[in-house]
């Protein structure tokens, strides 16, 4: 009898449908997304039953009168069957479960979810639960091995794999499926099915055919297809006899296949050619219960040979319900064929959407080929780099265009090139869609509409003090556009009557003519454009890159070594990316140029390869609001260029670690490196925004790739190297002439060697010395001052011995470049270059000025911090009388001081040999400031601390002394400070008389200072000269070494003996104070 197919039923709501039968057979049971359960006597059930078990219903199966339901709550339930009483939760996912199914025998179930885990649950006792970990991406379907030892798996990443239920490792996996990165966009929910009885073969759906892999070798045994299969395969069923296998696609055709001859003997195509999503064979008869993704419920019946079956009589039983323990139960429809019939409709505003239909294509072409190629689909699909109009590979699109054929060589199985990126405007969304952003950038966003009503673009500036906002018609059809604070630049392409053109709009000018378009010559096409400051550019397909004064003057012309990119602007720098040449295996072939366009014209980056991510291409290029390079690739990973280590590019931050789920992701329309911030809009379940609503800007956090961040050590290495990173910029922009805020600057440095010190200090509690002057060669000499009294409070001697070598070393390179930027400052003057934009009057005024000045607070700055760094610590011998803490380690370094570098205000006491147990920091660390280590102790006798203090004070001062002696003693040629300080020499001594040599040179020093720009010159130009004597310098030198110690000791008794008499100061906030109080715990 010839099979029969009975009209279709309307079961539940559009959207993914599953469907089972009950252990006999004697009734069907559907879910649906309307998050109802229905049980159907049969097909022709007016009135089925029906109870809601959540929103949305996923997946169902049915067992031993135990029926499961996979929920919008992300959880699995039970309900009794027929009752549908709640039976309580198997499990709990972080988001929802694909699909549920039973074992053979209904003991254990097994849930896969889209977030990645695959479990499988006792059904008697839900805390015997195995989680199988491994899949990145959703969990499309299940499969139980009829004799429990295997569970078969699909997901979104791709991949099919088989694991071992026991101990939960994973013993295959095939590339098989098309990467995507959710259900809603899979091509194929890939339902898969093991054969009943022994699991001999595990079929799974592959595109248009049935792949049936054998049991334990998992090698390929045989295809089954047919010509009747048009259309992705998206669900097969095994007959619980194991005889045949049937299979839907996504457009509504079900066949069946005898497994024993291989040959089709069933072919039925749905009246409306809707997705099958739902199979499920009937436990006794020849019949296929089956769904679609509008939530119909259809039945075929007498399926296959001759043998007249019974149905007639048991017509009401037929449609009884075996939920074939694997995988017939089913889940999500991710066809894309049918979007908007999932159950995820909103989330389907994919972004891919101009790339998938080409990914699909070649999927295509490739699957049915052997395992090999398999590979390479997946690399398309990944990549995501093709837009629809495969035919436009001339020479820009360069490789030929990968063709089916390409992939079917069989003599060719190595890596395979990678299809070329298209051109792109950054901060622009795909130029299929009728209503875009052209480009959002820090100064606007220009959107463009192209529907029925209007073709028109529309420019809105942040500022509205930059401009109004625009309404411009959109006749010519423009596709790419940039903005900048003086102009706006469209261009379009070429068509069969018109040439590409470029069209500036350059709103800033003081005349009336605001607006100028060049045509580009013929079969030239412009395919990416950039302004700059006073200059536009476009890349062109005739592999130039022209540029334009902003008021339409042709200027330079030059080529590409390949086709472009992308570009970007901004002040005098152009940044064009183009293709070095093919990349292999998904990975793109890319390179830079970096040019400056401004009076002297050169170029900062010659073609070098930019870094990606492996597999990913490019998604934004630009530069901060600063003026530093930086590009986005599509795996999240935010480069910027660094300057400070020969311009290389550093890897600033990871934007996919702030998405919630896998389809999200961040479209970058801006950075700033000062305060640091990447300004960008979340894009939910895709790449890109759409224009309306008007998308909220997000900031996230810069975070370098480095090690172990989670420790104390890893986290202040990081935020260190940030810093400097982040104000590479500074030196950069004072190079090129630009006035920068010094306080920056100087805040940058302060917070830089706050976290050295806090190193230096972690580095000492861990007994690593070598370290620490490793640490101490990045400070700078005022802080190296502080680690030396931070080393020798620490019983480290022999490491404050070599910090105080460095620190003398330092103050010597110190004063070389104090001297070499006074010559400089003259130099300046005479060889000052005519094509700077100042003018000559104000040149002549202002660099003597400014530069000595800025010189002179950054110097201001060191010095205070050293004068700090050298004054000890006031502990009174009151008791009475605690130690202030401190809010920040370095916070005088900024504040002025001519305090004394005086010795310690405590008598010395010899006799008690010193008890020093450094403090541990806490492990605590999220304060910026360094509370957590620099934490006032208040010590049980205040006479033991002092003993204390001197003792380590003793040393260190006499260290620091021998060493300022030898360094005295190499000669060199006199410095205008030296000329200056002999002659006044007497006058700080007369003032501070208790100070030693070492002493008199830092007062001197910041008095020198002091001194007016003019002043400074005259002594520089006698210590030319030679005007002055030498004699006081000789005789000091004379002096022999034991007397000079002597009267260093005297100075030193001197010094505190007059600071004992000095009241303390009760909130003192001096950096030592915190020092002293990390070094001494209570006791």
């Amino acid at each position: 009898m010839p099979s029969a197919l009975k009209p279709m039923r309307y079961g539940h709501t559009e959207g993914h449908t599953d469907v089972c039968f009950n252990d006999t057979g004697s009734c069907i049971v559907t879910c649906g997304s309307d998050g109802d359960v229905r049980i159907w006597e049969n097909l022709d059930d007016d009135d089925p039953t029906s109870f809601n078990v959540g929103e949305k219903a996923y997946s169902c199966a049915l067992k031993n009168g135990r029926l499961i339901t996979a929920v919008s709550n992300n959880t699995v339930q039970i309900h009794t069957f027929p009752e549908g009483a709640p039976d309580g939760i198997v499990t709990r996912f972080t988001t929802n479960a694909n699909h549920i199914i039973f074992n053979s025998d209904g003991t254990k179930i097994a849930a896969g979810s889209s977030d990645f885990m695959v479990k499988v649950v006792e059904v008697t006792d839900s805390s015997k639960q195995k989680t199988f970990r491994g899949h990145d991406a959703p969990v499309l379907s299940l499969s139980f091995d009829p004799r429990d030892v295997y569970l078969a798996s699909a997901s979104c990443d791709g991949s099919v794999r088989v694991w071992k239920i026991a101990d939960q490792t994973c013993t295959t996996s095939w590339p098989l499926l098309q990467k995507c990165n959710d259900v809603i966009n899979a091509k194929s929910i890939c339902r898969l099915g093991w054969q009943p009885g022994n699991g001999k073969l595990l079929a799974i759906p592959v595109d248009k055919v049935v792949k049936l892999y054998r049991r334990e070798t998992w090698d390929s045994k045989f295809d089954l297809s047919d010509a009747f299969i048009t259309q992705t395969l998206n669900i097969v069923a095994w007959s619980p006899c194991g005889q045949y296998l049937a299979a839907g696609s996504v457009d509504g055709c079900i066949v069946v296949w005898n497994m024993e001859s291989q040959k089709c003997i069933e072919r039925m195509k749905h009246e409306k050619k809707y997705t099958i999503c739902g199979l499920a064979w009937h436990p006794k008869y020849k019949q296929i219960a089956y769904t679609d993704t509008e939530g119909n419920l259809g039945l075929l019946e007498n399926i296959g040979d001759e043998k007249k079956s019974n149905d007639k009589v048991t017509s009401t039983a037929t449609k009884d319900y075996n939920d074939l323990f694997d995988g017939d139960d089913d889940y999500l429809s991710g066809d894309m064929i049918e979007p908007q019939s999932s159950p995820k409709t909103g989330a389907n505003e994919e972004d891919d959407d101009d790339f998938k239909p080409t990914s699909g294509h070649f999927r295509r072409t490739i699957i049915d080929d052997d395992d090999n190629s398999l590979d390479i689909g997946m690399i398309k699909a990944n990549s995501n780099l093709l837009e629809k109009e495969d035919d436009d590979d001339d020479q820009t699109g360069g490789f030929p265009a990968l063709p089916p054929s390409s992939t079917q060589q069989p003599f060719y199985d190595g890596p395979m090139p990678t299809p070329r990126q298209k051109p792109f405007q950054s901060g622009s969304t795909p130029a299929h869609l009728m209503h875009r952003f052209m480009v959002w950038n820090s100064v606007g966003i220009i959107r463009c509409y192209n529907d029925e009503q209007d073709n028109a673009i529309d420019v809105e500036f942040h500022d509205t003090s930059v401009h109004h906002a625009m309404h411009l018609p959109n006749s010519l059809n423009h596709k790419m556009a940039d903005l900048s604070t003086e102009a706006i630049l469209l261009a379009c392409e070429s068509t069969e009557e018109l040439a590409s053109k470029l069209h500036c709009i350059h709103f800033s000018s003081w005349d009336a003519n605001k607006e100028w378009t060049v045509d580009m010559p013929k079969d030239e096409d412009i395919e990416a454009i950039c302004l700059g400051q006073g200059w536009a550019a476009c890349a062109t397909s005739a592999l130039l890159v022209r540029v334009f004064t902003v008021g339409g003057v042709q200027k330079e012309i030059f080529s590409l070594p390949g086709p472009v990119v992308s570009m970007a602007g901004h002040g005098e720098q152009l940044m064009v990316i183009y293709h070095r040449g093919t990349g292999f295996d998904g990975d793109q072939c890319i390179g830079v140029q970096l040019m400056e366009l401004g009076k002297k014209k050169k170029q900062i980056l010659h073609g070098d390869p930019l870094s990606l991510t492996k597999k990913s291409y490019l998604i934004w290029v630009g530069f901060s609001a600063e003026g530093t390079p930086c590009y986005v690739d599509s795996e999240g990973i935010v480069r910027m260029l660094n300057r400070g280590l020969g311009n290389t590019w550093i890897p600033v931050c990871n934007t996919r670690e702030h998405c919630k789920g896998k389809s999200d992701h961040y479209w970058v329309v801006g950075i700033h490196e000062n305060p640091q911030q990447l300004r960008c809009i979340p894009c939910k379940g895709a790449r890109f925004p759409p224009t309306i609503p008007r998308p909220a800007v997000a900031i996230l956090s810069f975070k370098l790739p480095y090690c172990q961040v989670t420790t104390e050590k890893g986290q202040m290495e990081e935020q260190y190297w940030r810093s400097v990173v982040f104000h590479n910029h500074v030196d950069y922009l004072s190079k090129n002439g630009y006035e920068l805020d010094e306080s920056a600057k100087g805040q940058a440095v302060k917070e830089q060697q706050e976290l050295l010190m806090k190193l230096f200090a972690l580095s000492c509690k861990l007994e690593r010395e070598f370290r620490c002057v490793e640490l101490a060669d990045l400070m700078t000499q005022n802080v190296v001052n502080l680690a030396i009294k931070y080393a020798s409070r620490s019983r480290k001697l022999n490491l404050a011995q070599r910090l105080s070598e460095m620190a003398v070393e330092k103050a010597s390179e110190l004063e070389a470049a104090l001297e070499d930027e006074e010559e400089e400052e003259e130099d300046f003057r005479k060889h000052l270059n005519p094509g700077y934009s100042n003018s000559a009057t104000e040149w002549r005024q202002q660099p003597v000025r400014k530069v000595q000045q800025d010189q002179e607070m950054e110097d201001a700055e060191e010095t205070d911090a050293c004068e700090e760094a050298e004054e000890m610590p006031k502990v009174s011998s009151n008791k009475k009388d605690p130690v202030v803490p401190s809010a920040n380690v370095l916070d005088t370094m900024s504040k002025y001081s001519k305090k004394n570098c005086s010795s310690s205000s405590q008598a010395v006491n010899k006799q008690s040999p010193p008890v020093i147990k450094p403090l541990i920091p806490k492990p605590k660390f999220k304060q910026i400031s360094a509370a957590s280590f620099f934490q006032a102790r208040t010590p049980n006798s205040s006479e033991k601390t002092v003993e204390e203090i001197e003792e380590k004070k003793g040393n260190e001062s006499h260290e620091i002394k021998v060493t300022a002696q030898e360094n005295t003693e190499n000669r060199r040629p006199k410095t205008g400070f030296q000329m200056w300080l002999e002659e006044n020499r007497a006058n700080i001594l007369k003032d501070n008389p208790d100070l030693n040599e070492a002493e008199v040179i830092k007062e001197g020093m910041s008095r020198f200072r002091v001194l007016s720009a003019e002043e400074r010159m005259v002594w520089t130009e006698k210590a030319k000269g030679g005007t002055v004597n030498d004699s006081a310098e000789d005789k000091k030198r004379k002096r022999p070494a034991t007397d000079e110690d002597e009267v260093k000791k005297n100075a030193e008794q001197k010094s505190e003996d007059s600071n004992l008499s000095k009241k303390t100061k009760p909130l003192d906030q001096s950096a030592n104070v915190k020092l002293s109080a990390f070094a001494f715990k209570q006791s």
